[in-house]
């Protein structure tokens, strides 16, 4: 019987189905190009071939492509149901889960299919990453979570270079950043050709105050990547940050300008919608410069692609645009709808979200002390929003800079020190930057 690379049984009678299908698997697991094209020739290879279908959907749904997510997840449920095996099926029942919506449930279901099949690497991405079921589960622990359950696993992949720059990655994320990166950097060592651990690797050196060597890291390695890949617009993202981390705002915005508008029908919608949306808050708190329609196209391409949302992570990024482009009634309209989700108990991260809806308004109207006095209960919360410490960074920034403007300079700097124990050689450019002297 046919296996994918991780010794797992395959429902098809095609090896060059079942190839296609391993050389899918290893192109999205490192989030390089190419792996739409291998899952849709193992599916002409061997139209009932399960799992290919489950694979192509999942990518659908990456792209929030919902109707042909769930159509495709459908027909690789009904095929598995046929002549899966009993793992194939749980596999297409957990991703099934996470297509429809159902994030808990797809977390109890992705536990259960682990226990029995640990080395199913595409049931073992969905809880990982900035973007996966437990950072958006809106648990204040979400980092510690995903490190365990890496640490939980690590045994049965040993030394595979795709586990490796997921528990790289967690062991940064949870507060290991020296010994995630060198976890990370083995990784990377073992297949270069992997966005996921460049991207981790960055996350590590953003963690310690290696800017100049992530910039060097994106600079060096960036012209392999295609842009058409998942994370191209994103890892040059973690450029413009670090350029901002070192007062050049003329060199983030190159940054949004070279890498983020090109590409936005290229990257997943998330990606973008957080990437343009984060990185234009920050520049334009910052009184930089921005294009002149800059904000108004990230808010027509967030208006045809995020209609409604419970993720926290969503609805930061979308009042961040209807706040600066003064859009009252869309900022009415998200803070009613998130303040009755959690009065119904339907909002996972919890009270963080209409405070910090509530802060965004406030802060793009000028109210500094509006600002900070949502903020402040709330700023131990931040964790909930879910996304990376990078991506939740914006929220800090945004507070310390409604602190300076109120005047509360020695509780901002308080605010920035701790932040950047790690990286004390951005303390100050960062401070200049916020301040402007």
């Amino acid at each position: 019987m046919e296996e994918d690379r991780y010794g797992l049984p395959l429902s098809t009678a095609s090896a060059e189905a079942a190839a296609a299908y391993r050389e899918g698997m290893d192109l999205l697991l490192a989030f390089w190009p190419g792996a739409i094209d291998a899952f849709e020739r193992a599916i002409m290879l061997d139209p009932d071939f399960a799992l290919a279908h489950a694979a192509r959907a999942r990518i659908h749904a990456i792209y929030q492509q919902r109707e042909p997510a769930l159509q495709t997840i459908k027909r690789a449920r009904d095929l598995a149901t046929a002549n899966g095996t009993a793992r194939e099926q749980g596999h297409i029942a957990t991703l099934a889960l996470v297509i429809e919506g159902r994030g808990a449930d797809a977390m109890t279901a992705t536990l259960a299919h682990l226990a029995n099949w640990p080395r199913d690497a595409m049931i073992m991405a969905l809880p990982l990453g900035a973007f996966g079921l437990l950072a958006f589960s809106g648990r204040a622990d979400h980092d510690a979570a995903r490190r365990d359950l890496c640490d939980r696993f690590a045994e049965a992949y040993g030394e595979d270079w795709w586990f490796m720059s997921n528990h790289g990655w967690a062991l940064t994320e949870a507060g290991e950043p020296a010994k995630g990166r060198a976890v990370t950097e083995h990784s990377f060592a073992l297949r270069r050709h992997n966005a996921y651990a460049v991207h981790a690797l960055l996350h590590a050196m953003f963690e310690d105050g290696s800017l100049d060597e992530a910039d060097a890291l994106v600079e060096g390695w960036i012209g392999d990547y295609d842009r058409t890949g998942m994370l191209h617009g994103h890892i040059c993202w973690h450029q413009a940050l670090g350029a901002l981390d070192r007062g050049d705002a003329e060199k983030a915005l190159a940054v949004y300008r070279d890498a983020l508008v090109p590409t936005m029908d290229a990257a997943p919608p998330l990606n973008t919608l957080s990437d343009c949306a984060s990185l234009l808050w920050r520049l334009t708190a910052e009184q930089q410069p921005v294009p002149p329609n800059a904000w108004a196209e990230t808010a027509a391409y967030a208006s045809n692609r995020f209609t409604s949302s419970s993720l926290a992570f969503v609805e930061m990024h979308l009042v961040m645009i209807a706040a600066a482009t003064h859009d009252g009634a869309a900022l009415k309209g998200r803070l009613t709808a998130m303040e009755r989700r959690l009065a119904e108990g339907k909002l996972p991260a919890g009270r963080i979200v209409p405070h910090m809806l509530r802060a965004l308004r406030a802060f793009a109207d000028g109210n500094w002390r509006g600002c900070t006095r949502e903020l402040a209960p709330v700023m131990g919360d931040l964790a909930r929003i879910g996304g990376s410490h990078a991506q939740r960074e914006v929220i800090e920034d945004t507070y310390i800079l409604a602190l300076i403007r109120s005047g509360a300079l020695a509780q901002a700097r308080d605010v920035l020190d701790a932040r950047l124990h790690r990286r004390p050689s951005a303390r100050d450019a960062r401070w200049r930057a916020l301040t402007g002297n």
